[in-house]
């Protein structure tokens, strides 16, 4: 029981991944709240399915930021950094591409 109370120690490259993962993270997810016209496309439409991954990345990038480890082998996989950060990628390109 005790075992799983405590926190797991997390090397110096974990941390900095986790780092990256938030800080990529809070740019979208401001721009999103303050200012979501920034992400409309050329014909001033926004992409609800480009739109739907970018959240889902970011939620992943904040997920990994403050260290939470999900159970279930589906969110495991889903907000890990290895599916956050392609997407979060993908929202800079529609932030600053367009």
């Amino acid at each position: 029981m005790a075992k799983a109370m405590t926190t797991p120690k997390n090397s110096k490259a974990h941390v900095f991944a986790m780092t990256i993962s938030f800080l990529l993270a809070l740019p979208l997810a401001a721009i999103l709240l303050v200012h979501p016209a920034l992400m409309l496309d050329a014909q001033g439409n926004y992409n609800h399915s480009l739109l739907m991954l970018v959240m889902i990345g970011i939620s992943g990038g904040f997920i990994h930021g403050v260290g939470f480890i999900p159970k279930f082998w589906l969110w495991k996989w889903l907000f890990s950094p290895y599916v956050a950060w392609p997407l979060m990628v993908l929202g800079y390109y529609i932030w600053v591409g367009n």
